[in-house]
């Protein structure tokens, strides 16, 4: 950590963090998230479905769980999972065959505790549903769903089952984004009032990717913006106004959105992209300074901090810079284990209620820039 001049409480400050913000605030597990949860307790069994580059991504950080073990994986191709299961040391493999899916038989496993969900959007439902209903409990990638009746409908199925139902918002688990949210409750850079925030990179349009596949729920609202998002949601209140520009690329997903948001506690700006190579970053501005996250907006690693008193002083931003344990997933995971030993359903870190504002917002600026998903056609009793 660098330093010039640490800002300094400001008790006159008015910031409004949200409930699952402020909950990062006192969760000392998270602080240390290779302790096990219950000492000398049985490791949870995790499944996973998806076994893909996300997975190959997240799975390993599972495995530096002491109090974890990795117990199957399931594809619709068995050929994948084994490679999978071989690749992470993953005990069985299921895949499709004539008399059951590779799901089916990962969701009938009596051993499987816990089951990592990072099939893309499109199947998000299908596949947690059924999981819920086998009494699994469930960390399913962001998006949860693609639609907020999707999204309703998980809730009350995990609530009907009483099991664990946690989207993998791991951002706001991560040590730079619960930094951030301890310097602004402390009046750090004074009342908040603007967010601005981008993320993306230039990927050539390809329907064959899931990010360009519409019956995988692909485009950037779904895939990207919810990490700006995650920012704004965590200081600035409800959504009163909003105004959103955005290009459908050739496959018919949105692959560029600028969105403007008036919410109770100020406005944000927020971009997502996969047509164009943007500055990623956040930028938070209060009444006695800013705060500044370059690069890394999903798992922060250093963040610059500008108050009015160093600036009138001439000094350099105050600069803290954090270490990443894995890949960066281990204290979601951390959480993800104490819930279930705790008999909790819902995580306070990421609640149901995040997860349901996010959907219905997605749904209306889906509907605002005339993008239509498979998964928008469903109803559900």
């Amino acid at each position: 950590m660098t330093d010039s001049h640490a800002p300094t409480e400001d008790l006159s400050a008015e910031n409004h963090l949200a409930d699952f913000a402020a909950a990062g605030l006192t969760a000392p597990h998270l602080d240390s998230p290779l302790e096990p949860t219950v000492a000398d307790a049985e490791p949870l069994c995790w499944g996973v479905v998806g076994p893909g580059a996300i997975a190959g991504r997240v799975v390993p950080d599972i495995a530096r769980l002491p109090d974890a073990r990795l117990g199957a994986v399931s594809s619709r191709s068995l050929e994948r999972a084994q490679a999978f299961a071989a690749e992470h040391g993953i005990e069985r493999s299921y895949g499709d065959d004539d008399d059951r899916s590779g799901l089916a038989a990962l969701a009938a496993d009596p051993e499987i505790d816990i089951v990592y969900v990072a099939s893309p959007h499109g199947y998000h439902h299908e596949h947690v549903s059924a999981l819920l209903k086998a009494g699994k409990h469930v960390l399913c990638e962001k998006a949860l769903a693609v639609t907020a009746a999707e999204v309703a409908d998980l809730i009350a199925t995990a609530r009907a089952q009483g099991v664990l139902l946690m989207e993998a918002v791991w951002t706001a688990m991560t040590p730079g984004f619960r930094r951030v949210m301890r310097l602004i409750a402390d009046g750090a850079i004074g009342t908040v009032h603007g967010v601005s925030g981008a993320i993306g990179s230039h990927v050539p349009a390809d329907g064959s990717n899931r990010l360009f596949a519409p019956a995988d729920g692909g485009g950037v609202t779904l895939d990207m913006l919810v990490y700006p998002l995650l920012w704004s949601d965590a200081l600035q209140g409800e959504v009163r106004r909003r105004t959103e520009v955005a290009h459908l690329g050739p496959t018919g997903v949105d692959d560029d959105l600028a969105l403007q948001l008036d919410r109770q506690y100020g406005w944000a700006q927020l971009s997502a992209t996969l047509r164009r190579e943007p500055v990623t970053g956040v930028s938070i501005s209060g009444t006695d300074g800013w705060l500044r996250v370059d690069g890394r907006i999903t798992n922060p690693v250093r963040i610059e901090v500008m108050t009015a008193r160093s600036r009138e002083a001439g000094e350099d931003p105050h600069v803290e810079e954090f270490e990443t344990l894995g890949a960066g997933y281990v204290p979601q995971m951390r959480e993800a284990t104490r819930c279930v030993r705790e008999g909790l359903t819902e995580s306070p870190l990421v609640p149901w209620s995040l997860s349901l504002s996010r959907a219905e917002l997605f749904d209306a600026i889906r509907a605002a820039i005339g993008l239509h998903l498979p998964n928008d056609d469903r109803r559900f009793s």
